[in-house]
């Protein structure tokens, strides 16, 4: 029983580690994102030059982060009307990684 109990208390340890990390990592990938010039076309939920990350969330529900990421690194057109977004290929693969699972996430302040 007692094994089981510690078992327990370390589990929710972790969850409460994933918690406070998923808060950073909100935090860090939106100062990415503004540090990339990414919010100079974007905005949480505001379609601006490109569409509202809240959108892209919405349109690309369950698309794996990898997926969004090498179509941040690559660039493109037509997915979202006539204005192309330009390749980010400078962005090391973990930021755009980074990138993507905020974005698919909505973009969360926090």
């Amino acid at each position: 029983m007692k094994h089981v109990m510690t078992m327990l208390a370390a589990v929710a340890g972790l969850a409460a580690l994933s918690t406070s990390a998923h808060a950073m990592d909100a935090a860090a990938a939106k100062a990415l994102a503004q540090k990339s010039a990414c919010m100079s076309c974007h905005s949480a939920d505001k379609k601006m030059v490109g569409p509202a990350y809240k959108a892209i969330a919405e349109k690309y529900k369950g698309m794996k982060p990898e997926e969004l990421a090498a179509s941040i690194k690559k660039g493109g057109s037509g997915k979202w009307g006539p204005v192309p977004m330009p390749a980010q290929a400078n962005l090391s693969d973990a930021d755009a990684k980074t990138l993507a699972e905020w974005i698919l996430a909505g973009a969360p302040e926090k």
